[in-house]
């Protein structure tokens, strides 16, 4: 019997994510002994999403065991839901997800666990990943996990025109796992639109600004309002440059204007010393000062 009180975090998700964990656990435990009757009753499976990081109300006032303090609670799945769960667990390792993957997928992605999803509503996008993207089945993992909404992105609607767009400017090897990848996949090409015709909209031509997001596609993810605009003000009115030094080297939205871009700029201002934005950026701290003390 468990005695301390623990606080309950009504999170949804929290609390799936433990009840995930439990029947992951329940179905490799099944699977690797088959001797091993393992039988999921909810007490049980609160039991373990408990093991799993969960913070539960395991008593009551008078020490009741399991009673939630709110009693119109819906936050627990019911047991039905529990075989919706498995189904989507079982699914996801079919592709090629490793014991270890599914709770990444549970923290980072519980609706995936929450919704009435069916598996032939996210094969789709493991197909498109395979055939269009190019990606192994271990490489269409890693992409899932560094950015679980791709399964909820629609191939015709979403996945395919932004993945025409992006080979379209040049980017390959979008079947690599990284983040960045990931990402773009996910996104709509009219968000794309938007940074081309910021740059346009300070000076780029049309081809200028496909290639400087060839050259930075991270430059997709940054906002306008709160990255671009302010370095391209500093870059122009601060700093006395020209869009063209941008043109030749779009990595410096990549740079921190607070950080990195002031400070270097006012530490050469000090000195007289005009350089390039590549000079001015790419080096690390220590470099740098120490080349223009």
């Amino acid at each position: 019997m468990i005695y301390r009180k623990w606080s309950l975090l009504s999170s949804t998700a929290v609390v799936t994510a433990g009840i995930v964990g439990a029947v992951a656990l329940g179905d490799l435990l099944f699977n690797r002994k088959n001797t091993l009757l393992f039988v999921i009753n909810f007490e049980f499976v609160l039991v373990i999403a408990y093991y799993f990081g969960l913070c539960y109300d395991l008593t009551d006032a008078n020490g009741g065991f399991f009673k939630d303090s709110n009693p119109k609670s819906t936050n627990v799945p019911s047991h039905a839901n529990l075989d919706k769960i498995l189904t989507i667990i079982k699914f996801l390792k079919s592709k090629g997800f490793s014991d270890s993957d599914i709770p990444k997928l549970t923290t980072s992605c519980p609706k995936l666990f929450l919704s009435d999803l069916e598996p032939a509503d996210i094969g789709p996008v493991f197909s498109f990943l395979a055939t269009e993207v190019a990606a192994s089945t271990r490489e269409s993992c890693g992409l899932i996990l560094c950015c679980p909404d791709l399964l909820f992105s629609n191939v015709d609607y979403c996945l395919r025109p932004t993945l025409a767009f992006l080979t379209s400017i040049g980017l390959e090897r979008l079947n690599s796992p990284t983040n960045l990848n990931a990402h773009l996949l996910n996104t709509r090409v009219s968000k794309f639109e938007t940074k081309l015709d910021f740059l346009r909209s300070i000076g780029f031509t049309y081809d200028e600004s496909i290639k400087a997001c060839a050259r930075l596609p991270a430059i997709f993810g940054y906002s306008i309002e709160n990255n671009m605009a302010p370095k391209v003000e500093y870059l122009v009115e601060g700093m006395q440059r020209s869009i063209d030094e941008i043109k030749e080297f779009p990595q410096y939205f990549a740079f921190s204007l607070r950080r990195r871009i002031v400070p270097r700029h006012m530490h050469l201002m000090q000195r007289s010393v005009h350089i390039s934005l590549k000079k001015m950026l790419l080096s690390g701290d220590d470099k740098f000062y120490a080349k223009w003390k």
